[in-house]
């Protein structure tokens, strides 16, 4: 499967963004879609999932309450709403696809067959 990742840009402190993950070439729904984030210099690191079994959802402890992953199958495409943005949030933001279901798995960037590009985000005043 590919997946293509969008709707990154520029966005100031407490303010919204809703990125996109469409997935083409594969059967989407039998995956689970993370989303992982990379700052400058440092490793990629897990930001959201959503399981392709019942549609549950997990997220990193500093994005809880904050960011929203959800999917739409019937668009081959999975969203991360993401509000009150920090500055800490700035990285490049990638999308991946796993054939694991649980969140043990799906929390670790290793059980990820397929991997989108990366979309910027930028949370600066």
């Amino acid at each position: 499967v590919q997946l293509q990742a969008s709707g990154g840009g520029l966005v100031q402190p407490g303010g919204s963004l809703k990125l996109s993950c469409a997935g083409s070439g594969g059967t989407f729904s039998i995956y689970s879609i993370g989303w992982f984030r990379q700052a400058s210099g440092k490793e990629r690191e897990f930001v959201a999932a959503v399981s392709y079994r019942s549609g549950v959802t997990y997220y990193e402890d500093s994005v809880k309450g904050r960011f929203t992953i959800s999917r739409d199958n019937t668009k081959n495409t999975v969203y991360l709403q993401m509000y009150s943005l920090k500055p800490e949030d700035t990285a490049a933001y990638y999308c991946a696809a796993s054939g694991y279901y649980s969140g043990s798995h799906i929390r670790v960037r290793r059980n990820y067959d397929y991997w989108g590009q990366g979309t910027l985000v930028t949370v600066s005043s």
